[in-house]
Order: C-alpha cells, then structure tokens, then sequence
C-alpha cells in the first residue's frame, strides 16, 4: 500500500521546521540565522536557495547564497544589483518567470545570473507583523522542481516561524547595542565631569563619539556671549582645518546659527538641499559636507554653543542617533560651562594677584582670628620682613604703630561700615625704625554680611615727606636767593636817592650793582617760568632736525669766556659733521647750557671738558669737571625736582634744584638718555645720547 506523498510532504517540512528550531535555539546573530536558513533549506529541499537582508537603512543587502551540497556564498548587493525591491513589495509568496523580464533588468540583477527558468520568493518578514524588528528582506528558491518540498502553500509558514528567530536576534543586537551606548554615554559623562580643562574634555569627547555614531567628524560651536556669534573648536575639526583661520559664523548664520537662535535640535541627511547650509566652510577647507545631526548645548535656558555629528559613515542618521547626541549634550554643555567658569575663576585669581603684587601700596589681609592670611611685596619692603615670617601670625603684635595700634584702628574699621577710615602715623620695622604711613582699612563680609576678613592697605609717605621737603627747602632757598639781590637793589637804589654817589663814577658803580642783581634776578624768575612751561610741555615743542655743530659753535665761546673769568680751563673736542638728531633747539640749548653752567659753577679750580662724537646710532655729549663732585646718597634724588645735593648747601653755592630736573625731563622727552657718574671732591661726568635720525643712521 502506497502511502499519501502530501503526508510525506508534512513530514518532511517538519523534520525541516524541527531542524531549524534545533539549529536556532542558541543563535541570536541575525547573520548567522540567515546563513543557517539558507543551508537547512537548501539542503532539505535540494534547491540552490538566496536569503537577502537589507541594513535598516535599506542602502544595502547581505546576501548568503547556498547550493544543495551546503556550499555557502556570502556578499553584499546594493539594491539595485539585488533587485529585491519588487518581489518584497508584493507582500507574499509568488513565483517569478524569468523570461517576462526585461533583458536590461536581466543584466543589471544579480539575483536574475543565478536561475534558469524561475524563481520562488517570499518577503521576509511578512506584512503581517505590524512593526517589525527585522528590516526587510528576501528568501529565493533558485529553478524550484514541481516536487520541491516548499511551495507557496507552505513556506509563508517557514517564513513566520525564522521572522521569530530574527526579531530575538535583532532586539538582542539592539540591547546589546544600547548597552554598549549607555556605557559609552557614561564614561562620557564621567570623564566630562572629572575635568575642568576645555582641552582635555574635547581629547575626551571626539573618539567616542566618532566610534559610537559611526560618523566621520564632529565639531563644537561655542557662542560668543558678546556677538552671538559661533566660533568652532579648531581641534575636534580635523587635519583639513589646521592651517585656516578660526571658523566663526555670524548669529543665526548657516544650520549651526539656526539651531542656536532656535533652540531646536535638526537632522539633515543632504545639507545641500538644505537653504539654512552655509557652504562657505566647506570651499574653504576642501572638505565635503553630506549630512549632519545638530543639537544645542544649554545650561539651564541660556545657550551656550551647538555639538554637530557630521556625515555619517554607514546610512542615514535618524532619531536613535539624535537622542544619543543628545544624551551626551546634556553633560557636555555642564562640563563646559564648569570649564569656563574655572577658566574664569583662575583668569580672575592671576589678575586680582598681579594687581595686588604690583601695588606701590603695602596690603595686609587679616581674618576674623586676627591672623595675618596675605601680604604683598610691598608691604614685605615696607617691613622689612619675609612673606613666610608674616602669613598666620597675629596681625597686632607684627604690626606696631608708634601713635595707635592696628587692633584699635580695627575696631574704627569694622564700626565704619561702609565708610573707609583712614590712620596717619608710622610703622617700626624691625631694626627699630619708623617708616611715615597712611592706613586705609575696609572689610570683606560673606553672603551673610558677617565679616570674614579686614583688608589694610599701607601707602609709604616718606617720598611724600621727602617732596615737601624738598619743597620747603626750594621756597626757603629761593626766598633767601630773591631777598639778598633785593636787599642789594633796595640798598643802592637808597644810596642814589639820599645823594651818596657825588660824582659820576661812583653813580655808575651803583647802577652796576642795581644791573647785575637785578639780572641775577630775572634769571631766577626765568628759571622758574622754564620749569612751568616744561611741565606744561610749552618747551618741548613738535621735534624737528637739529644740527648740533651750529648749536655749539654758538653757544660754547661765551661760556667758555665765563670759565676763563673764573680761572677754570676750558676744553672741547666737538666731532666735525655731527649727524643731526630728532629735537627742538632751544631745548637742546636748555639741556647743554644747564649742565655746563653747573660744571662752571660747581668747579672751584681744574678744566672743564666738551666732548661730542657719534657711534652706534646714537650722538653722545660728555659733560666732564673737575668740581667737588656729588655724595654717593644724593645720587639717586640728583634729577628730582628742587632737589639740592647737601654740599652745595653747605658750601653755599647758590642754586634752586630745578636745572637738572629740566634737563632730565627735556633728554627724555626726545627718546634720548643721561647718566651720571661722580666722585666726592674729584669731579662729576654727564653723558647725554640722543639718537640719530633714521635716514642717517642707515645711510
């Protein structure tokens, strides 16, 4: 008795179906299921069988196809190559004719090389699954015999039963991917939040991003809180950037300025069909641009910059890939902004220590214990003391004033309130000295009002005591200058009128006496006026060429005659053709007609020396004596206004202490030079440089 060959059919295709299930159970690469489809049908039903699956991007198919000896070919088809779109459009089993098909279609298809005559397709999944996990895709039975075990009654079932191994499949890949994301979302979140350098949260941002999105680049846009304008981070761009300028894009420019005037994530897949793409960029570094996911970076509601994922390398981008970049725009928008803030902070720190380091003025800062928490190095000067010596000791018993006490002075702080009381007196160094000082004192409060620290602030006033000494000593001095020559007219004047000059000659000694005090003077008023009118810059007039060989050759006779009168020996030795320097004449008279006028009169016996030459760009004129020279203290004050060397005072030499302070101020003010060299009773040189004038300095 025969037996029924449709019973033997339903065996068959159960072996088939119990075959699968057992060489599927422990498979979950969606791959790996296609391939083991393709070789259990292939075999049970000695019929070369195709499987195709496309990426869920549909750019591409993976291809396994296996002949009935269980040889496995894999490849991957473009979809056109593979021709699969329309057998999976028909939403079922059919079979297809190969000789309806057009010969073009024929030749383009790499499916249509494999069959004689026909083939049996059926989609996969099937339209049946209202949301499939597994993309779409195709199983193909390559010229199927009328005997072949599948037909379109039955393989739809096939299809059901593998549909239910690839969805397991393709939700574990995507778990597995999600986890893979969320660890990567987390480190990236971790190690953003570990620094606070803007250089090592870029190095730390762009490879993992990169390698989880699968893109070619991504980039930065940080706003500029002034403009609104968006400058890109030149290191996260890429090698094609590293020679061009920053890229800035003005506000609301391109989809980056968009995105940030809007506050709207965006994903673009062709940024050139895009209005909003700002194609200058991308002429400018040579490189393309295809497609792009944007986001903005905030903290809190206030805009911050916009992270860009740029031309994805496998696909389109899409939703999953926006929610990832936003995933990660969330910490790296804190991580930024904490940066800059730091940045801030530091930047703040370094200027408010400058400030206070390069304060004339001595600061000390004090806390609620009454320890001394900061110094500078003026007030180190000040004290003569070290930083280390000072820096948590008790402020009251390191500073000690002579009048008062800086705990009392405290006290008048912290009761001034807003007001800003000041002490006058002075501050013992630790030899025992006492330096003049002006204390200015304030506090530092929290944000609960409670004072945290009192600031003091010491400003030296031994410079001040010094001027008005110097002060002083000019009114006194010129006073006493102004009274003898007056005392002197006023005397003969009297003498004329009471008749004490009865003849001619003796009339004529008198109106001499009157003629050469009444000089004397108006030669000190004159000074004085000078000394106005330089520090109004009257006298520095516009520069202009000066010769300084005619000057000379004016000026030295009559003052060579005045220290002949004196007995003195006069020598000069100016170089013939002195280039000519950037100046104006009568102040050049000022300066060289003051230093040897000083020489004169601070010579009592000995030669007087001119020297003039030009070396190096520059004219050099020496000023040497042989007078009493000045003491080594009175150096550094020579040039200040009113200022009087001691033995010029004690040997009565008469002067007012403004000639070489207009002489200082006249070189300078010409971009020249003064230096002075002296020793007590043997002599003081000056030598002047000025600089030559360019076009002869380089001819």
């Amino acid at each position: 008795m025969e037996k029924d060959p449709t019973l033997l059919d339903h065996a068959d295709i159960h072996i088939l179906w119990e075959r699968l299930t057992a060489e599927l159970a422990d498979i979950f690469d969606a791959h790996f299921v296609c391939a083991t489809v393709a070789a259990e049908v292939a075999r049970h039903t000695n019929t070369t069988t195709v499987v195709g699956i496309s990426d869920h991007g549909r750019h591409y198919f993976d291809v396994w196809v296996c002949d009935p000896q269980g040889n496995i070919e894999q490849a991957r088809w473009d979809p056109k190559r593979a021709s699969f779109e329309s057998l999976i459009q028909r939403g079922k089993a059919s079979y297809q004719d190969k000789f309806t098909l057009s010969p073009g279609h024929l030749v383009s298809s790499a499916l249509w090389q494999l069959p004689r005559e026909r083939i049996l397709a059926v989609p996969l999944p099937l339209p049946v699954h209202s949301d499939p996990v597994t993309p779409p895709g195709l199983l193909c039975l390559i010229d199927p015999d009328e005997n072949c075990l599948l037909n379109l009654e039955n393989i739809e079932s096939l299809i059901t039963n593998v549909t239910v191994f690839l969805d397991r499949a393709y939700l574990r890949q995507q778990v597995h991917r999600q986890n893979v994301e969320f660890g990567v979302v987390s480190d990236i979140s971790f190690a953003l939040t570990s620094t606070l350098s803007l250089h090592k949260i870029y190095e730390q941002l762009i490879d993992p991003v990169r390698r989880t999105l699968i893109v070619e680049t991504i980039s930065v846009g940080l706003i500029d809180p002034t403009s609104g304008d968006i400058t890109f981070v030149q290191t996260l761009l890429g090698p094609l950037f590293e020679d061009l300028p920053p890229i800035r894009i003005k506000k609301g420019q391109g989809i980056a300025g968009w995105v940030a005037e809007h506050k709207q994530a965006v994903i673009i897949n062709d940024v050139y069909a895009d209005q909003r793409f700002f194609a200058r960029v991308d002429r400018q570094s040579g490189f393309r641009t295809n497609s792009m996911v944007c986001i903005p970076l905030q903290v809190e509601e206030r805009m911050i910059g916009v992270l860009q994922a740029i031309n994805k390398k496998s696909g389109d981008f899409n939703e999953h890939d926006l929610r990832l970049l936003q995933a990660i725009g969330g910490p790296l928008a804190a991580a930024i902004e904490n940066a800059r803030l730091h940045s801030d902070v530091i930047a703040e720190k370094r200027r408010i220590e400058t400030i206070i380091n390069s304060m004339s003025e001595g600061l000390l800062t004090v806390n609620s214990d009454g320890l001394i928490t900061r110094t500078n190095d003026a007030l180190l000067t000040l004290l003569n003391a070290e930083d280390q010596a000072l820096i948590g000791q008790s402020a009251t018993a390191t500073i000690r004033l002579r009048s008062s006490s800086l705990e009392a002075f405290g006290r008048d702080v912290l009761a001034a309130g807003s007001e800003f009381p000041q002490l006058a007196t002075d501050i013992y160094q630790p030899d025992g000295e006492t330096v003049p000082v002006l204390i200015s004192g304030a506090t530092v409060t929290d944000d609960a009002g409670k004072v945290r620290e009192i600031i003091y602030v010491f400003s030296d006033l031994r410079q001040i005591r010094e001027v008005e000494r110097m002060r002083d000593d000019f009114f006194h001095g010129v006073i006493h200058e102004l009274r003898t020559p007056l005392a002197t007219i006023l005397m003969y004047a009297r003498l004329l009128r009471e008749g004490k000059a009865p003849d001619k000659e003796k009339a004529d000694r008198f109106l001499g006496v009157i003629e050469r005090e009444s000089d004397r003077l108006q030669k000190m008023v004159r000074q004085m006026l000078q000394v106005a009118k330089l520090e109004a810059r009257e006298l520095q007039r516009s520069p202009e060429p000066v010769e300084l060989n005619a000057l000379f050759d004016e000026m030295l006779p009559p003052l060579a005659d005045q220290a002949t009168e004196k007995g003195l020996a006069f020598s000069q030795r100016i170089e013939s053709g002195l280039p000519p320097v950037q100046g104006n004449r009568d102040t050049f008279y000022l300066i060289f007609k003051n230093l040897i006028d000083n020489a004169t009169k601070f010579t009592l016996s000995g030669t007087i020396r001119i020297d003039a030459f030009h070396k190096a760009g520059w004219v050099h004129v020496v000023v040497k004596d042989q007078g009493i020279g000045i003491p080594r203290e009175s150096l550094p004050n020579l040039f200040g206004r009113f200022f009087r060397a001691q033995t010029a005072v004690e040997r009565g030499i008469a002067g007012t202490g403004l000639g070489l302070y207009m002489v200082k101020e006249s070189v300078e003010h010409y971009r020249g030079t003064i230096e002075v060299s002296s020793t007590e009773g043997k002599g003081t040189t000056f030598t002047v440089r000025f600089p030559i004038i360019e076009v002869y300095s380089q001819s």
